[in-house]
């Protein structure tokens, strides 16, 4: 496997694209880490998490032309719009997940987090909770400027939008954190921030 470690993932493709079953379990083993936390985001579980990672790269083993390499877009650009989505569309098909439901209530139902020793406190429970309340697309902006370090740019090539309109995501995203933490007492209405 050494003889993949110099290749890009751009390389790798073009290999798997051919059928090379070692070029893939190389891209699989470079990425699954990054990918899963982008997919734990979304979904809140680390089942969820590592199955949506699991059904993305099936779904370019079992249709490696979907990547095309002619769009300008880097694989991991191109790959975290397909993680964000297959974790999205499992979320969306989990009849316990519903608009307006506690998704704290969601994640604690199905199982624990990573660290079952762990326990959070009250203010990171409510700062999650806060988070998974956002409409989807700040959310995802969000998740992937702060939690994934995707500059703005690569964030809104992954969410198919403009930067201007990434931009607006990410100031609506704030703002509705600030106020949703307020409401919770968890900052001070007075309090202003720059």
């Amino acid at each position: 496997m050494k003889e993949y470690e110099n290749y890009t993932d751009e390389n790798l493709m073009a290999l798997i694209q051919k059928g090379d079953h070692q070029a893939f379990s190389h891209l699989v083993r470079r990425h699954s880490t990054m990918f899963y936390a982008c997919a734990f985001r979304i979904s809140g579980r680390q089942d969820e998490a590592e199955d949506a990672v699991q059904e993305s790269f099936l779904k370019i083993w079992q249709n490696p032309k979907i990547w095309q390499t002619g769009r300008g877009a880097k694989f991991t650009t191109w790959f975290y719009r397909v993680v964000m989505n297959t974790a999205t569309d499992r979320l969306r098909k989990d009849k316990r997940f519903m608009p307006g439901a506690d998704p704290l209530n969601y994640m604690a139902d199905k199982a624990p987090a990573q660290d079952d020793t762990m326990v959070l406190d009250q203010e990171h429970t409510m700062l999650e909770q806060a988070i998974q309340e956002l409409p989807e697309r700040q959310k995802l902006a969000l998740n992937l400027c702060f939690y994934e370090g995707l500059s703005n740019k690569e964030a809104a090539e992954v969410l198919g939008v403009g930067l201007k309109a990434l931009e607006s995501l990410l100031m609506r995203a704030k703002s509705g954190l600030k106020q949703a933490l307020q409401e919770r007492g968890l900052i001070d209405k007075e309090r202003r921030y720059g």
